[in-house]
């Protein structure tokens, strides 16, 4: 049966070199589910995989699209299956890694099926939201379906924005179109998550950051800024460097900003991954060990 083997864990754990080398264990390609890595101008802030790392494995979903373009989970669903359907034809396995959550649920479990919005509608949403900000749609939202709204992580403008859409869509609350239905697919899916201890985990997310400081970090910041209200750059490492450049605090005050809200995101991704119990855990060094695991679930 055709694969879909799942590497994920907390950002800065190690999966783009672990998922390069499985990879090239069975010999197959690489989907990446980083809902920001698909974006060209954020290289840097995104630790897109090196030229020559890009070069040993074919990669999908990597820097394909402009801050500019409209994209979401329920895209990148669509997307990746058409993809999957068209690697499965010569491959039996193929690799996905990232640590985007709702991207890997989209592939492995599904979206709900929400009717299409029109773009006059969300093109209307956003040219609101870039001239007055999230707090008018906030209220929308709040107003309209009160129930979505205590369960909204009133920090992700992406995902407010989203409802909205949907409301202005249909007319009522998105909460009740929200059925959380698994599909079935038609391939076998392994799912793996890898961790290392967490002060470990915490050291080169510090470390990480400070590379990508000296990669030119502030410089692509810079070069993004004039659409920081874009929901794209809605996002660590960019939303702290745009305060700085607002004149809050000063650049010490904006890398050590990234680094803690970095360490909060592998905190909520691993508190994620957890409740999924159809993952296998690993630490980054059993490679052996996984990609038994990996053969073993394949026969």
């Amino acid at each position: 049966m055709k694969t879909l083997v799942v590497i994920t864990g907390p950002t800065g754990v190690g999966k783009t070199d672990l998922s390069i080398r499985i990879a090239e264990k069975f010999n197959t390609d690489i989907i990446s589910c980083d809902s920001r890595q698909i974006f060209k101008e954020m290289a840097v802030g995104t630790a897109v995989p090196s030229e020559e790392e890009l070069k040993r494995v074919q990669h999908h979903f990597i820097q394909t699209l402009s801050i500019h373009d409209y994209y979401s989970a329920a895209k990148f669903e669509e997307d990746a299956l058409g993809k999957l359907d068209e690697l499965f034809k010569t491959k039996d396995l193929v690799v996905m890694t990232g640590g985007s959550m709702m991207y890997i649920d989209a592939v492995c479990k599904g979206i709900d099926d929400l009717p299409t919005v029109t773009p006059e509608i969300r093109n209307a949403l956003l040219e609101q939201y870039e001239k007055e900000g999230i707090e008018n749609i906030k209220q929308e939202l709040k107003d309209n379906d009160p129930v979505y709204y205590d369960q909204v992580d009133l920090n992700n403008n992406k995902r407010i924005l989203h409802a909205v859409e949907i409301i202005r869509m249909t007319g009522g609350p998105y909460s009740i179109l929200r059925t959380n239905t698994v599909k079935k697919r038609p391939f076998k899916i392994v799912k793996i998550c890898i961790n290392r201890e967490r002060e470990e985990v915490y050291d080169r997310i510090n470390k990480r950051v400070l590379i990508m400081v000296e990669e030119g970090l502030e410089a692509e910041a810079r070069s993004v800024y004039p659409f920081k209200d874009l929901p794209s750059l809605n996002t660590v490492g960019y939303k702290e460097f745009f305060n700085y450049f607002d004149g809050e605090k000063d650049l010490a005050y904006a890398i050590e900003r990234v680094q803690a809200n970095t360490r909060k995101y592998a905190r909520k991704q691993l508190t994620w991954f957890r409740r999924d119990k159809d993952y296998q855990w690993f630490h980054p060094s059993q490679e052996k060990e996984i990609i038994e695991y990996i053969t073993k679930e394949i026969q």
